[in-house]
């Protein structure tokens, strides 16, 4: 069972047997084929590994770590379990040992974790802390809500390998239906997934918004934006060219600087007396006085 006998927890991951066995049965049931001709493929391949003494290559692409497990598992020393037992004498009571006593002298918690037996754990069956951490699990994983616009079919994946391929992400999507196109970003780490229709799109966000790895790396999945309203805002926040002002009696609109000639001058100034100094004309003016006379 791969267990300690002491605290009963998994020695790989410090978790119940319970929490442990029901992560890999989700993780191998989630990297089964989806599609009928795929599970045919992996049925074919299988059968031939046995008939070429090989069995244990289609058993070892099954053997990738399990994400659940790898989020819930025991990062540092659970030192608890090295702790003695409750005194049964004391909590009656009877303990007349004190201080030099080996048990612990405190009273068991009560709950729903206070029901648990040495057998239960072992066989991970009916163990009510594996059910606890299970639920808080379940209960703090948020959902991958589609957007409301239809049109949009596009996945974001982040976190990618620097070695991951456009092949490696098209494998990982393809079986849950036609993509339109794959674009992988090597210098994010990240790659966009378009698929033919909205309904693919939404089966692969509920299949894989729980875990998706790829090429041995845990990666983050996102639904897409749409590109059309990022072009609109950059167009409208785009500043005009030098000199446009807007006209006479008219606000400028949003994204239309003002030059400085329909700047008015500030309380107290002169008006320019030179025409170098008049930005309006362009520093030109021309001199009809003689024509006048």
């Amino acid at each position: 069972k791969n267990v300690c006998q002491t605290c009963v927890l998994d020695l790989q991951y410090g978790l119940p047997v319970q929490v442990r066995d029901t992560a890999l049965e989700q993780h191998e049931r989630e990297g089964m084929p989806v599609t009928q001709v795929n599970r045919e493929y992996l049925q074919e391949v299988a059968e031939h590994s046995i008939d070429a003494d090989d069995a244990t290559q289609s058993y070892h692409k099954f053997t990738r770590p399990s994400l659940l497990l790898q989020r819930l598992q025991r990062r540092a020393p659970y030192y608890k379990r090295n702790a003695p037992h409750i005194c049964s004498f004391f909590v009656k009571g009877e303990c007349n040992r004190g201080k030099s006593c080996p048990f612990r002298h405190e009273m068991p918690q009560t709950g729903e974790l206070a029901h648990q037996n040495i057998k239960d754990r072992y066989f991970g069956n009916n163990d009510p802390v594996a059910k606890k951490m299970l639920r808080l699990s379940k209960e703090r994983s948020t959902p991958l809500v589609p957007p409301p616009d239809k049109t949009i079919r596009t996945l974001w994946v982040g976190g990618l390998d620097s070695k991951t391929s456009e092949a490696d992400v098209r494998q990982k999507f393809h079986p849950f239906g036609e993509l339109a196109s794959v674009r992988v970003i090597d210098s994010k780490n990240c790659a966009f997934v378009t698929y033919s229709t909205r309904s693919s799109a939404e089966a692969a966000a509920t299949k894989l918004q729980s875990g998706l790895t790829i090429n041995g790396s845990r990666c983050k999945l996102a639904w897409g934006k749409k590109q059309a309203g990022k072009k609109e805002a950059k167009l409208g926040n785009a500043p005009a060219p030098p000199g446009m002002a807007a006209p006479p009696g008219m606000a400028a609109p949003p994204g239309m600087g003002i030059s400085p000639a329909a700047v008015p001058p500030p309380p107290g100034m002169k008006k320019a007396y030179y025409p170098s100094m008049d930005a309006s004309n362009m520093g030109a003016r021309f001199d009809t006085t003689h024509q006048e006379k």
